[in-house]
């Protein structure tokens, strides 16, 4: 399943309304290096608002609003406030047990880390020294 989650900014400029609304797939984004994303950029983009537009000032002015969250995104959603970091590391959990999981069952016969948290911790911590070279 994809992680996504709809956002959406409702503003007036110059005596005219506005709703933008878009579905971002947040597995495309990179949210590794802990930047959050510019979202009002990628609403513009998705509404063909030009980021260098009056337009696009005003609309940089509102909060934008988050719904309808699906994935690991659904449960990083709580009264229309997303919690990026919360996403990254479920997102990352996801991405190291899609690695591990596969060890597991094939060298040890395990098909539930979840079963054995110290065997996935373990893993987890010889995934992290692998990685950094120590």
């Amino acid at each position: 399943m994809q992680n996504t989650i709809d956002i959406r900014i409702e503003f007036s400029f110059k005596g005219e309304d506005h709703t933008l609304t878009t579905t971002l797939n947040l597995d495309t984004l990179a949210l590794e290096d802990g930047a959050l994303p510019d979202f009002h950029h990628l609403l513009a983009q998705a509404n063909g608002i030009d980021t260098y537009s009056y337009l696009y000032e005003a609309l940089e002015t509102y909060d934008v609003e988050f719904s309808n969250a699906r994935g690991l995104a659904a449960g990083c959603l709580h009264d229309g406030v997303f919690d990026m970091d919360t996403f990254r590391r479920h997102r990352q959990e996801q991405r190291e047990l899609a690695v591990l999981g596969p060890i597991a069952q094939r060298c040890l016969q395990v098909a539930d880390l979840d079963s054995q948290p110290a065997l996935k911790q373990a893993l987890r911590e010889a995934y992290y020294a692998g990685k950094n070279g120590t």
